[in-house]
């Protein structure tokens, strides 16, 4: 990982992000930790195309910021990618969209943005931080309704969270959230002539009849919220609940004609920080992250391919 150079930016981050003591088979190294902001702001990136994986690549290290939601699978995939390209290190951090969004924007250091949402990567294209012709929507998933194993909620449906004791509800500017929010609009309980992202937490459990909710940071805080039984139900993405299906009982998938299609877009970014190596390690990765293996990752973690045949 570079210097850093902006100890109140890191000291920001590390509260965000916890660093992995561990590195993974091939050298490929897992850590939560971004770099600090480049000393100068992000510049204008000529336009790319989609390369092809190459062959053993020089030594170089880059940055990948994933939705939470994808952390289970991204530590098998950068560990299969070790196999081939064992000269590489892979420093990703995994948290909500909106929060990498807004490191990204503050000039943290990042090759990579894979996000759940379209939301996050339409503003990194408005901000001119996504490289030209780079945007991929790779990803398909649901939103799933859970309970705690034995919480003996009579809660069924997402129409009637408001009769539980309390909701985990994943803040306003996480994918997941929105999603969430979007749904009770569909179903009446919240206006419908807002934007899903204006509600607040305060709002929402107002309309909700006044049920505790509590906000939390991302999906993985969410799942965790309920696995652990200090929220009664609360929304997750489908292939969160299943990785703890030991702890937690989905109540329903809610249907995608509530939430809208729930795509997981990657952009490359701009990266000013860059030398030729860095480059073409990311582009490398970014190729392989396209492959029909690492589609067979995904999948095992009860992701859907939003990738055409």
């Amino acid at each position: 990982m570079k210097p850093l150079r902006n100890i109140p930016a890191l000291l920001l981050t590390l509260s965000l992000c916890l660093a992995l003591a561990a590195c993974s088979p091939g050298g490929i190294q897992t850590s939560t930790q971004p770099s600090a902001p480049a000393s100068q702001g992000p510049s204008s990136s000529t336009p790319a195309q989609t390369p092809e994986p190459a062959g053993e690549l020089a030594d170089a290290e880059i940055q990948v910021f994933i939705a939470a939601s994808l952390e289970n699978a991204f530590q098998d995939i950068i560990a299969l990618y070790g196999e081939s390209q064992p000269n590489i290190t892979v420093t990703y951090c995994a948290d909500s969209s909106g929060t990498l969004l807004s490191q990204i924007q503050e000039g943290f250091e990042c090759d990579i943005f894979f996000s759940a949402g379209a939301r996050q990567i339409d503003e990194l294209e408005r901000s001119g931080l996504a490289m030209d012709g780079t945007r991929v929507d790779l990803l398909q998933n649901k939103v799933a309704l859970i309970t705690y194993k034995g919480s003996g909620t009579s809660v069924t449906t997402l129409s009637e969270i408001g009769s539980a004791s309390s909701v985990a509800l994943a803040g306003s500017s996480v994918p997941v959230g929105q999603y969430t929010r979007a749904a009770l609009q569909a179903l009446g309980i919240l206006d419908s002539g807002r934007d899903a992202a204006d509600f607040t937490a305060q709002e929402v459990s107002e309309a909700l009849g006044g049920v505790e909710i509590n906000e939390t940071a991302n999906v993985s805080a969410t799942l965790n919220a309920v696995a652990e039984g200090s929220n009664e139900v609360g929304t997750v993405y489908y292939s969160d609940a299943y990785s703890r299906i030991d702890d937690v009982e989905i109540l329903e998938l809610v249907d995608s004609s509530l939430t809208g299609d729930i795509i997981y877009p990657m952009s490359r970014v701009v990266n000013p920080e860059a030398g030729q190596a860095q480059t073409a390690a990311a582009d490398d990765f970014y190729a392989f992250l396209q492959t029909d293996a690492v589609m067979d990752i995904f999948e095992r973690y009860l992701f859907v391919s939003n990738l055409e045949g």
